[in-house]
């Protein structure tokens, strides 16, 4: 079953009672509830938001990750449980002994993986990709030679409009926003299932700057990423030049767990298949696999 994502974007006091969430906003008095079990991923999106310690504790403990957004409505803060699997400290201990050849080869299935899920959706923009399809071809073990960069160059270049003279900054101008809230929700759900299948979001096979905590749901959520794009080009067609957040946009964004995406030739929720992934990842540090299952744009 698809977990449910639940966005608060207007004052409200949440709390817990057997052991459903219940809502009261402030502005109507109006008082709803759902239970606990069904909630994936909680957005409070709002600076007049109180919510309890013991919903708090509720949520983690049913693996719900819990993404709190700043005073200009970006994704900010990320809670998650701290026991999420009940072989947690070999799990650890698989994942922290894994060899640097391991790690190589995982990072190349990864860059391959979202390299050709670029392609795809360049193909389906109706642009040409073979450039891309050639560099996921020859991918090397640890992507020494950048190709993953070289990819994104010319991804970018092709993806976006012309008119819209876009350059990836993380700051930058729109549609960076939306690419920006879209990244956000997809790094939540991947550092979700990392810690439902048992691994350490922090210890990541590629990236290790040391202030960041999620290294690891970096490193996986990326051949992930071409379906925000995809969201994010629905938007650029509906709107144009006019790419400031609106409730609509957000609510596209929202959508993004429950996307159908085939993995392992099914059909899956977005939000099922990454929890399919990080599985397999576990079972490669364990020496079970040396594959990391991942979708197909």
């Amino acid at each position: 079953m698809i977990k449910r994502t639940l966005y608060f974007g207007n004052p409200a006091y949440l709390k817990t009672a057997n052991e459903q969430l219940v809502i009261e906003m402030h502005d109507s008095g109006e008082a709803k509830s759902t239970p606990i079990e069904d909630i994936g991923i909680l957005i409070l999106d709002h600076q007049q938001i109180t919510i309890t310690q013991a919903l708090i504790a509720k949520l983690l403990a049913n693996n719900t990750a819990v993404i709190t957004c700043d005073h200009t409505h970006h994704p900010t803060g990320l809670l998650l449980n701290l026991d999420g699997n009940s072989l947690q400290s070999m799990k650890f201990q698989a994942q922290i002994e894994a060899t640097l050849p391991l790690k190589k080869q995982l990072w190349q299935q990864t860059v391959a993986l979202k390299i050709q899920n670029q392609a795809a959706l360049l193909a389906i923009q109706r642009e040409e990709n073979k450039y891309l399809l050639n560099l996921a071809s020859v991918v090397k073990s640890g992507d020494p030679d950048n190709n993953e960069a070289k990819a994104a160059a010319y991804y970018w270049k092709h993806l976006i409009p012309d008119f819209l003279q876009f350059r990836r900054e993380r700051y930058g101008p729109p549609p960076n926003n939306l690419l920006n809230y879209g990244y956000a929700i997809l790094r939540a759900i991947v550092a979700r299932s990392l810690v439902i299948s048992g691994l350490l979001p922090t210890l990541g096979i590629h990236h290790r700057n040391q202030y960041n905590a999620y290294c690891l749901a970096d490193d996986i959520m990326e051949p992930y990423r071409p379906y925000v794009d995809q969201v994010v080009c629905q938007i650029i067609r509906g709107n144009g030049r006019f790419l400031e957040m609106t409730p609509n946009m957000k609510k596209a964004l929202l959508g993004i767990p429950a996307m159908d995406v085939i993995i392992d030739e099914q059909k899956s929720p977005l939000m099922n298949a990454v929890q399919r992934t990080t599985a397999s990842l576990a079972k490669c540090f364990e020496g079970k696999s040396r594959k990391i299952l991942y979708p197909e744009l």
